[in-house]
């Protein structure tokens, strides 16, 4: 199939929307599992914020001016953030998605950023295995956990909003968790009101951007995420992703009437460091 890749613009947010719902609506009950998506509303929202901010890049596949599918790179971090990946269930099979990973990675090398991650779905074999062929590394497994915030507050631990004075404090824990500063995405974070951070011992030992999909969260420890999600506002999006292999506060969260309601899969290329300390990512990684 012949087809062209380039930059999205505004006019695409309603046919992006809409193709990455009905991927989504498709392939999840192909696999046993019930449609866990936004609606076509909130998926053609998120595409428009994306397309309108100039820390997100998003590519199309376009035949005789349709879209066959896209592909989101959220780049305002020195690790590149990818997806989501969606091609019309029409044209699937098509070589579509594996052209699109390719052009994120001329992009992205041409902006000689030093790596990228991304959170791919487990049960989506082939996706697992598009990425491992184009040179993606499994480094974490994930849950994804729905539930209403238990509304806790966890003695010695302080739980406030974040402001524009806190994201140098901030910015310090996360090149210690991550290995880099993800200051950009904190700034939006803290413009759109969604910002938090915990103090231990009047300092901060934890934030999160938000508890929920497109949120990550650093912590000295396990106990200053437990202190973040008791507090939270809201679960945003479809939930928010938890590394497995954290058991402590994976049963607490259980114990606390989240629920676990699909696994994925963190993955990487080029620069990775792995996390220190505790961590939610978000769902670019």
């Amino acid at each position: 199939m012949n087809f062209v890749i380039r930059a999205g613009t505004q006019k695409d947010a309603g046919e992006c929307g809409a193709i990455c719902f009905e991927a989504f609506a498709t392939v999840m009950p192909r696999h046993g599992f019930p449609r866990l998506v936004l609606s076509p509303e909130a998926v053609k929202e998120n595409f428009s914020d994306r397309l309108s901010h100039p820390g997100y890049h998003v590519l199309v596949a376009e035949r005789d001016g349709r879209l066959l599918g896209s592909v989101v790179i959220d780049e305002r971090s020195l690790i590149a953030g990818v997806g989501p990946l969606t091609i019309d269930p029409a044209v699937q099979d098509r070589k579509i998605g594996r052209r699109l990973m390719q052009a994120v990675f001329e992009r992205e090398r041409e902006r000689r950023c030093p790596g990228m991650r991304l959170c791919q779905d487990a049960y989506q074999n082939r996706s697992l295995a598009l990425y491992a062929k184009l040179g993606f590394e499994v480094r974490e497994p994930l849950v994804v956990l729905q539930g209403a915030p238990p509304g806790l507050k966890l003695p010695g631990y302080t739980v406030r909003f974040a402001g524009i004075e806190d994201v140098d404090a901030c910015n310090a824990l996360c090149r210690r968790v991550f290995g880099y500063d993800r200051g950009d995405e904190l700034r939006d974070a803290v413009e759109a009101g969604t910002a938090t951070l915990v103090e231990r011992d009047n300092r901060c030992s934890g934030y999160a951007t938000g508890v929920g999909y497109s949120g990550h969260a650093a912590g000295e420890t396990s106990a200053d995420l437990k202190a973040l999600i008791g507090a939270a506002a809201q679960v945003s999006g479809l939930g928010f992703l938890l590394p497995s292999r954290n058991g402590e506060l994976l049963r607490w969260c259980l114990g606390e009437g989240f629920r676990i309601v699909k696994i994925m899969t963190l993955m990487s290329a080029g620069l990775y460091h792995s996390p220190q300390d505790a961590f939610l990512p978000s769902i670019s990684g």
